[in-house]
């Protein structure tokens, strides 16, 4: 025998019975912390998924506007971001979760919200803190709609100061009536992540400000005509809608807000299917349909059919069967192809395309629900729909009209000629196109 080999067989004998003990050990048992510990995870994981949407929304405006404005949009949508993190704070959060009854709710308390100290124990079955996170980025969401409805010809401050407005009062008001368990939630009103409470919300308050606003100049003649005014980077746009996909896998997956047991992690899983191929669905019919009718498919409608898809599905993605999902999806792409021409017969300037996809998807996902979901009934999802376009209707054109009576809405026609990243923000953003 030789040296190496007398000396391998008492170290590797030595080695196999030093491992043994640890071998034969059973497993360690799960800690009752597990499913807190799992469920704060979704949240913040959902939630930074959720935050990574501000980008998607910002390139897709940047890339749909004009290149002489598209600094402007990418200032308005870390701005608007950065006060919706503060205003959710400061009174948003309490408005929409504090105090709240299914008898009487319809508005929490008006106060900073608070958490527990670091090193302090939360009760229940998550972080609170967490919780504060995941639902701010989703208000910080309804803003970003706005934002690109109302491009190219609205003043930056007058606008944050209805961001401001509308995350820290507006939204978080009306989202006590369900997510709140507020009035609606006791009807049994029925929105999982979001189709009317977020997204139609957003719309409605895009629409009445590009009512208000008005059109941007040289959009329609005087005869009536629509003029093109194409978007300054069709790149950018895509990879924006990418990035919204993405994001909404933690939109949707986050509602669920749960995932500390076997049942809830696989119904996370069922709502990662669910919101994907409604997204696809809606891509597929938006370009079969423009081919159809106009003989060409236009990329923009594609990206618009995508995250209409992601709306329609938003109110219920967990019910669904894959092929109602892609059903769903598919209707919301229908909804783009013919409700963004319709807009543009009556003269409403819709910059990105915001309110098809957001409010028109969001209201048909929002009905939808029933089809899929027999705990829901059309009555009362119909009585949601109306309550919370009225609400932010009113209130919109309200804050909206003070604003341009007061301190005004509108760029002169002169620096909207110039684009506003010289007249408002000082940095152009390409700027070798002069």
């Amino acid at each position: 025998m030789s040296r190496i080999t007398k000396t391998l067989i008492p170290l590797t004998a030595a080695l196999l019975a030093a491992s043994a003990p640890a071998l034969a050990q059973e497993p360690a048992a799960p800690t009752s912390d597990a499913p807190f510990v799992f469920n704060t995870l979704l949240f913040l994981m959902g939630g930074f998924l959720v935050m990574f949407m501000a980008a998607g929304f910002a390139m897709l405006e940047a890339g749909l506007v004009r290149s002489k404005n598209v600094s402007m949009q990418c200032l308005k949508n870390i701005a608007l971001y950065s006060i919706a993190g503060i205003m959710f704070w400061v009174c948003g959060y309490s408005l929409m979760y504090t105090g709240v009854t299914a008898d009487t709710g319809w508005i929490g308390t008006l106060e900073p919200y608070s958490w527990p100290a670091a090193g302090e124990a939360n009760e229940g079955d998550y972080s609170v803190a967490s919780d504060w996170f995941f639902q701010m980025v989703f208000c910080a969401t309804t803003a970003s709609i706005v934002s690109g409805t109302v491009a190219e010809r609205i003043k930056l401050w007058p606008f944050l100061i209805f961001v401001a407005i509308l995350t820290g009062v507006m939204y978080p008001i009306s989202g006590s009536w369900q997510w709140g368990a507020g009035w609606l939630s006791g009807m049994g009103f029925s929105d999982f992540a979001g189709s009317t409470i977020v997204h139609s919300v957003g719309g409605w308050a895009a629409l009445t400000g590009a009512i208000i606003l008005g059109a941007r100049a040289g959009k329609y003649s005087e005869d009536g005509r629509v003029l093109p005014l194409p978007g300054s980077n069709i790149p950018l746009a895509t990879l924006g809608t990418f990035i919204l996909w993405l994001g909404w896998f933690g939109f949707n997956g986050g509602s669920q807000l749960a995932f500390g047991d076997n049942a809830n992690a696989s119904d996370v899983s069922r709502i990662f299917i669910n919101t994907n191929l409604a997204a696809c669905g809606g891509v597929v019919v938006s370009m079969l349909l423009m081919q159809l009718m106009y003989k060409k498919v236009d990329v923009t409608m594609a990206l618009n059919g995508a995250l209409a898809g992601l709306v329609s599905i938003t109110a219920e993605p967990l019910m669904p069967s894959p092929l109602a999902a892609i059903l769903i999806g598919g209707v919301g792409g229908v909804i783009v192809v013919l409700t963004v021409p319709l807009l543009d017969k009556l003269k409403i300037d819709d910059v990105v395309g915001a309110i098809p996809v957001h409010l028109f998807a969001g209201v048909w996902g929002t009905l939808a629900v029933p089809l899929t979901n027999s705990g829901a009934s059309f009555g009362t999802q119909i009585v949601g729909i109306l309550a919370y376009g009225a609400f932010t209707i009113v209130c919109s054109a309200i804050l909206w009209s003070i604003l341009k009576f007061t301190i005004g809405l509108r760029i002169s026609e002169e620096e909207e000629t110039l684009g506003l990243d010289k007249t408002e923000v000082g940095v152009e953003a390409y700027p070798e196109f002069r």
